[in-house]
C-alpha cells in the first residue's frame, strides 16, 4: 500500500524464569506416590511414567507462578494447581524460585493436613 511502512513483528518481551525447587517433603511425596501406583499397576514403567507427568506439570508452574490457586487459608502465600484430577500439587512463590512443597495423590484430604500441621507449611 501506498505510503504505508511493511509490518515488522517485535518480539514480546522476555518473561522472567522462575527458578524451580522441590522441599525435601515434596520428594518424599513423589516417593510415595511412586510407590502406591507400582501397587496398583504392578509395572515399575507405569509408575515411573505418571510420577514423571507430575514432574513436568511441576516445571511449567514457573512460567506462570501466581496462575494457581491461592490457599492463604492454609499457610501464607500457599497456592494449589490440580493434576490429572488425582493429585494436588501445593507450592509458595518464594523470592524468584517456585518451591514445591507437597504434592497430595488420590483423594488425600491436604486441607485438613495443613490445618493440622502435618503438611510442610516451614517457610
Amino acid at each position: 500500500m501506498p505510503g504505508s511502512r511493511p509490518c515488522s513483528p517485535r518480539p514480546a518481551p522476555a518473561m522472567p524464569r522462575f527458578e524451580l525447587h522441590y522441599r525435601p517433603a515434596a520428594l518424599d511425596d513423589l516417593d510415595d506416590i511412586f510407590r502406591g501406583v507400582l501397587r496398583v499397576s504392578a509395572s515399575p514403567v507405569i509408575a515411573r511414567r505418571y510420577v514423571e507427568r507430575i514432574r513436568a506439570r511441576c516445571r511449567l508452574i514457573p512460567m506462570l507462578p501466581y496462575a494457581g490457586r491461592p490457599r492463604d487459608d492454609l499457610a501464607p502465600g500457599l497456592r494449589t494447581v490440580p493434576f490429572e484430577r488425582r493429585a494436588v500439587i501445593v507450592y509458595r512463590v518464594v523470592g524468584g524460585a517456585v518451591e514445591i512443597t507437597n504434592i497430595f495423590h488420590g483423594g488425600r484430604d491436604y486441607a485438613a493436613l495443613y490445618r493440622r500441621g502435618e503438611a510442610d507449611t516451614d517457610p
